[in-house]
């Protein structure tokens, strides 16, 4: 067995490298894992990230005497930017608090996300047949474990690792939220398959090595997911597998 430098441990898992020596396949060899994201892609996307936006801005203006222009970043990342702003401001203490409520702002919206929602029909079939084909699977998540477990309450029995944004220093978009689920695995970038509903899943598989594949049961038509750099698109999951079988990938 190779073994594995500690990078730091959380929730019982041991991150580290991915071992070296580990064989290199062929891009177009048969794949070993898949790394999926959960909303949009596994259980309907139910979140309101406008609304939730909105309701930071408005948060914010309480420290800054007015609402922040709204931008192109994603809710965590904007509330990081404000709280910084909110240091140079206010100081590091009024930023801690704005930053706190802020967080629990954005898991009280999903978590009431998670109520509404639910896993597709099809999550629960497609996963026991990856692993019915000796497929590894990891599930990676800006969410929190608390919303997911409402959807998916025995999540963690259904596939190989399972990685909310708590679980790791930065979520996807960084390469190291997929690169930490793929160490867990044991399975290199050119062995697996990242897969989600949003350009921002097709960013992450890219910059941790692996050619990713799009699925439209998100918010995100095909066309745009194959322009952001999917090698595969499909309506759903299962259509995906199947394409992936055709192709003689799983």
């Amino acid at each position: 067995m190779h073994a594995l430098k500690p990078l730091f441990l959380l929730t019982g898992k041991v991150f580290g490298p991915i071992p070296q020596g580990m064989t290199q396949p062929a891009r177009n060899g048969r794949l070993q894992a898949l790394v999926l994201d959960f909303d949009g892609t596994l259980a309907e996307l139910t979140i309101d990230f406008a609304d939730m936006k909105r309701r930071l801005a408005a948060l914010a203006a309480a420290y800054l005497g007015e609402e922040p222009a709204a931008n192109g970043l994603p809710a965590l990342e904007w509330l990081a930017l404000l709280t910084e702003e909110i240091a140079g401001v206010e100081g590091r203490e009024t930023a801690l608090e704005f930053g706190t409520r802020g967080r629990f702002l954005i898991m009280d919206m999903e978590l009431a996300a998670a109520r509404r929602g639910g896993l597709f029909p099809f999550a629960r079939p497609a996963l026991a047949g990856l692993r019915g084909r000796g497929l590894r699977t990891a599930v990676i998540t800006r969410n929190c474990t608390a919303a997911v477990k409402i959807v998916f309450p025995d999540i963690l029995t259904a596939v190989d690792c399972f990685l909310a944004r708590e679980d790791v220093p930065r979520p996807k978009p960084d390469p190291d939220h997929a690169a930490a689920a793929l160490r867990v695995l044991g399975v290199s970038p050119a062995h697996a398959l990242m897969v989600g509903d949003h350009t921002l899943d097709i960013a992450t598989g890219l910059s941790a090595g692996m050619p990713a594949a799009g699925v439209a049961t998100g918010r995100v038509p095909e066309t745009e997911l194959a322009a952001a750099g999917a090698v595969f698109t499909a309506p759903d999951l299962p259509a995906l597998l199947t394409r992936l079988a055709a192709e003689g990938l799983v």
